[in-house]
């Protein structure tokens, strides 16, 4: 009988233990990262994250270290079927043509309003420049924000027919929480104009301006009408924050090395080869759009993204790839 008694006691504890033992990584890792699949993606970046967080970890690193750098075209908002700030200087152009009688000997003004896209994303950086340069140059900064605050306010993605702020990737603003709920400072280093994307991040990301590195035009000081001081935009590059450019832009502008970055394509390679290689430890990811159903699927043949350096790098440099349809639960906010 005490024997029965004893047997029964026993098992009792085992079934409160059980009943009592902590959740399972599985069940932990639900409630972070929810539009995210479980799998190596997402369990790589909790493992990075929470073994540097942890101050008993021997990976800790300090708060004030925890730099994350993203980004932004194609990274933290679509960028198919262009760039979106491309689409607003077109947007531009079309419609102040009229007041501009001596853009019609301009070949490349003349394919924009002839639809002939293609042709001007043929001459690569180089006519995307241009166009950026006779869209922006010429406005104080506070004319070129409020422009892009009019455009922003009744422009609607092509295909999706949504704003184009809401062209965000759920998993990623989830992304971006949580490395911020772990004491990360995130900044965006996009190869897009600094002055576009601060415009709105603060509302979209929840990330100020101060924290965002891009490429920019030639800024000088000058006087309105009024004898106000204002900054006013030239006609001239003065730096281009994509390739080689993003880990010098992060130097210059940020001073610390990141420790998490990701990106998207071959203008990121820099960026993430810099924070995954030499002292301290890196953790570096690439998204892949490989999701022609919920969005798009490209890579090597696009003129947007375009990803082939970096997706034969990553396995032997250990960044991890995103599958945007594998990875991922859902892809838009809406």
């Amino acid at each position: 009988m005490k024997q029965k008694f004893f047997f029964y006691w026993i098992l009792g504890l085992i079934i409160s233990a059980c009943s009592n033992a902590p959740e399972t990584d599985h069940i932990e890792n639900t409630s972070f990262l929810p539009s995210w699949n479980e799998g190596h993606s997402k369990s790589a970046i909790m493992d990075f994250v929470q073994r540097v967080s942890d101050p008993n970890h021997p990976d800790f690193i300090p708060k004030s270290d925890r730099i994350a750098c993203f980004d932004n075209d194609g990274t933290l908002w679509a960028e198919q079927p262009l760039y979106f700030q491309l689409i607003f200087a077109l947007d531009y152009i079309k419609k102040e043509a009229p007041n501009h009688p001596e853009w019609k000997d301009n070949e490349l003004i003349n394919q924009l309003l002839n639809g002939e896209t293609e042709k001007v994303l043929s001459g690569g950086e180089k006519s995307i420049l241009e166009i950026i340069m006779i869209s922006h140059a010429g406005k104080t900064t506070e004319e070129f924000t409020q422009s892009v605050n009019d455009w922003l306010a009744h422009a609607n993605h092509p295909k999706y027919n949504k704003p184009f702020t809401k062209m965000v990737y759920q998993p990623m603003l989830e992304l971006l929480d949580y490395l911020r709920e772990n004491d990360f400072t995130v900044f965006i280093v996009s190869g897009g104009g600094v002055d576009f994307v601060r415009t709105w991040a603060e509302e979209v990301y929840g990330i100020p301006s101060y924290q965002i590195v891009g490429s920019s035009l030639k800024v000088v000081y000058d006087m309105d009408s009024n004898g106000n001081p204002v900054l006013k935009k030239e006609a001239n590059i003065n730096f281009i924050d994509d390739g080689a450019g993003k880990p010098v832009g992060i130097h210059q502008h940020i001073g610390k090395k990141p420790i998490f970055s990701v990106g998207n394509s071959d203008g990121d390679y820099q960026m993430l080869e810099y924070t995954k290689k030499g002292p301290g430890k890196g953790f570096a990811m690439l998204i892949h759009h490989d999701d022609a159903a919920r969005e798009y699927a490209y890579d090597s043949t696009s003129a947007i993204g375009k990803l082939v350096q970096g997706l034969k790098a990553a396995e032997g440099n250990q960044w991890v790839i995103v599958s945007m349809q594998n990875d991922w639960k859902t892809i838009f906010p809406f």
